[in-house]
């Protein structure tokens, strides 16, 4: 089996590494191919890898390479995991929309809008690629906004699934507090990339007993703190919402916060410098402890599960993933790229079929797929009105003063990385 990792040079790939290695019986990898532009950062990312898998006696050959059409020719699959503009754009992103009044946040809001315009015409360039070596891979994409980037995929008609690391991050808190093993949680889990709720937490399967309630009975306090929401707002919401969602249900506060400290990009920017000091270091073979910090908790063990069930060497039967809504929440047109539970196998995934959506989560799903809509159409066609109305779509922003300000700064700011600017 034969993978490759576009944007192998990322501070993430070692946690990558990692996993392949562990957990080899499940992805037999012959063959690992890091391609990045960047050689200078890929050569140090590939020799700590080197290292990692002859630590843990993996047989996989690794190399690396800037060339991105030898380095995806003959992959099975192929992962993305790119930072268009790096992390001076993703600093740029978290501070200009603050001067609006709006959360500056490189996913979300006016600065995920932003990627998502430097992101999706890199993304389907390499995509295009990647079908002309060879048509039966497999694309993985752990790009932000995956849930944007996923859905231009699949309109072009490519082969993908999206993935992010929040469901299993709450599967594997979930299974620490219940007392069990991960593979025994379930996650009942709905929505939108970076917009998701666990309505459910199952022991032993889609049909398990729902603990949800004895979870936020006993371990309410520790969940919302975690989150960085009210106690009382869990409890009578009922369910776990993902972070991301303190954006949406407390704007005004985050806002505050993010204007009387760092960027969470210059931290990140400062971690990276460190991180690549120690990949240089001959003797490291092992992920070190500050790249916890870096974030992308278990995104390993995801893209082992998803990359084996896609390729039909095992993994997990039911996994969270990003891929075509096509009917599974009916409020939402079929071609709307959904994160839920899905059947996973060598065809792709199918989504589980999903309990109805109270509202108050249904709507604010709707409301943030017309904003999609509109980014995505922004991203592919170009143009300042476009840019404007999906702006005004979005509920972070929705005021035409704020999206005139904000169009603005965003073309200002990503004029390099825009052709139409």
């Amino acid at each position: 089996m034969k993978l490759a990792v576009v944007g192998g040079g990322s501070t993430y790939t070692p946690e990558l590494i990692d996993g392949f290695a562990r957990l080899r019986d499940t992805l037999p990898i012959e063959e690992l191919i890091l391609v990045d532009p960047a050689l200078d950062r890929l050569e140090l990312v590939g020799g700590l890898a080197r290292r990692i898998f002859a630590k843990q006696g993996h047989p996989g050959r690794i190399t690396t390479t800037d060339d991105l059409d030898a380095g995806v020719e003959g992959a099975d699959a192929v992962l993305l995991q790119l930072r268009v503009g790096g992390q001076a754009a993703r600093n740029e992103d978290e501070t200009w929309p603050l001067e609006c009044g709006c959360v500056g946040q490189e996913t979300t809001g006016a600065g995920g809008l932003a990627k998502a315009l430097r992101t999706v015409p890199v993304v389907l360039d390499i995509a295009e690629r990647v079908r002309r070596a060879n048509p039966d891979a497999w694309i993985i994409d752990f790009t932000n906004p995956v849930g944007i980037v996923t859905r231009a995929l699949l309109q072009a008609g490519h082969k993908a699934v999206g993935l992010c690391n929040v469901a299993i991050g709450f599967q594997r808190k979930f299974a620490g507090m219940l007392g069990v093993s991960p593979s025994d949680v379930h996650l009942d889990h709905v929505g939108l990339n970076h917009l998701t709720w666990e309505t459910g937490v199952r022991l032993g399967g889609p049909e398990g007993e729902n603990v949800l309630p004895k979870l936020l009975a006993e371990h309410g306090d520790t969940l919302a703190d975690t989150l960085r929401l009210p106690r009382d707002i869990l409890d009578r919401l009922g369910v776990v919402p993902s972070y991301y969602l303190r954006y949406f249900y407390a704007h005004d506060e985050v806002v505050r916060e993010l204007g009387t400290k760092p960027s969470r990009a210059a931290e990140v920017a400062e971690m990276e410098r460190e991180l690549l000091k120690m990949y240089g270091d001959p003797e490291l073979d092992e992920k070190p402890e500050l790249l916890a910090k870096r974030g992308g908790a278990y995104y390993s063990e995801a893209a082992v599960d998803l990359a084996a069930s896609l390729l039909g060497g095992g993994g997990s039967t039911y996994q969270v993933v990003n891929t075509y809504n096509r009917g599974t929440l009916p409020f939402l047109p079929d071609d709307a790229v959904i994160e839920v539970q899905a059947a996973v196998g060598h065809a792709g995934a199918t989504p589980l079929p999903v309990a109805p959506v109270d509202p108050l989560y249904a709507g604010l799903m709707a409301n943030v797929t017309a904003y999609e809509d509109l980014a995505l159409e922004a991203a592919l066609r170009g143009g300042r009105e476009r840019v404007f109305r999906a702006l005004l779509a979005h509920p972070l922003v929705g005021q035409y003063a704020y999206a005139e300000g904000l169009t603005d700064r965003l073309i200002a700011h990503n004029r390099e990385h825009l052709a139409w600017a």
